[in-house]
Formats: structure tokens, sequence, C-alpha cells
């Protein structure tokens, strides 16, 4: 297991905090006057789910989670369930809550695969591509004389999450959106 020094403990790093595997969403190093530098972090606790902030003095170390990585397919959503198979074995099933999976979750097309985060034999999460290809299900027609550069619609995917995109966008089109973000990157096919 490596031991990280406060410096270390950067973005996308998995760290034990609180006996707890914890995601480090943003860090920043500085000092103030005459003191020794600190690291003022915010962690998600992936068990947990819950967002935590603390400080890391020079003299302070962290461990890194020794994380192992399996592929899973998604199979379908239920209220607030995310349900999934072991990649081609789909008797092993398991449930994950919208906690663990995030507001990326919305993104994931039915039977698709992922990689699942698993820390002691337990999955503590998933990890979705940052870009993925949508189809467009519902879109608004551009109104006209609102089609200058920058104007957004709502358009609904067919995962049926919402998201805003540009007018040009159409019902069928294929777009590729930034799962990081939320937001829509590109259009991929037109329909």
């Amino acid at each position: 297991m490596a031991v990280l020094s406060y410096n270390e403990i950067t973005p996308k790093k998995v760290i034990i905090f609180n006996d707890e595997p914890c995601l480090v969403i943003s860090s920043h190093v500085f000092r103030k006057q005459k003191r020794k530098p600190v690291n003022i972090t915010k962690l998600k606790g992936l068990k947990s789910g819950r967002a935590l902030e603390n400080t890391f003095h020079v003299n302070e170390t962290a461990d890194e989670a020794e994380l192992e990585r399996k592929d899973i397919t998604f199979i379908y959503r239920k209220g607030d369930e995310y349900w999934f198979h072991t990649a081609g074995k789909p008797s092993e099933r398991f449930s994950l809550t919208t906690d663990l999976v995030g507001d990326q979750g919305k993104f994931m097309k039915e039977r698709s695969d992922i990689e699942a985060l698993i820390f002691e034999n337990e999955v503590i999460g998933v990890k979705i591509p940052i870009k993925i290809e949508l189809k467009v299900k519902e879109a608004m027609d551009a109104v006209k004389g609102n089609t200058s550069s920058g104007a957004l619609k709502e358009v609904t995917l067919e995962t049926g999450a919402t998201i805003m995109a540009p007018m040009f966008i159409n019902t069928g089109d294929i777009i590729a959106i930034n799962t990081e973000s939320g937001e829509y990157s590109e259009r991929v096919e037109k329909a």
C-alpha cells in the first residue's frame, strides 16, 4: 500500500480516511505567512457517499487505497437502485444505490459495460467513461430567430436524462456527452 505525503493527496486518488476509502475531489496546497504549508482537500466517502473536508499538514500522510477493478454490465435502473451483473456472467447480479453510482449514472445505457471499483471484496463505486454517445429521444424544434450561436435548448436522451444542447440538435441525432460535467460535447451523427 502506498503512503502519500500531504502534497501527494491530489484529485482522483483514493485514500483511506476515517477507515473508509475516500475519493479526493479537490486539493489546494498553500502556505499561510511564516507557517508550514497545508493541503486543504475535499473528499467523498466511497462507502457512505458523504462529502468530507480535511486539511492535511506537512507531517501528515495518508494511505492510498488498494482498489481492484472488474468489468461489469449495467442492466437497468429501478428507483434508487442500479442493477448490474459481472461481465459475461448474467447470473452474478447485484445492485448499487444512486449514492454510489453518482450523477453520471443517468448517462449509462442499458447493457453497456463499465468498470467497478472494488475495495476489500466490496463494490464501492463505478467508473463511467468520461465521454458517452447517446441518441436524442426528444428535442424541441428551434424557434425561428433563436438559432444564434450559443443559444441552448433542453433535449431528452435515450437514457431519460435531460441536458442543454445547441439549437441545431434534433430528435434522432447522436451526441457525445461529457459525463463529468454533464454537458453536451459534440454532435456525432445527424439523424
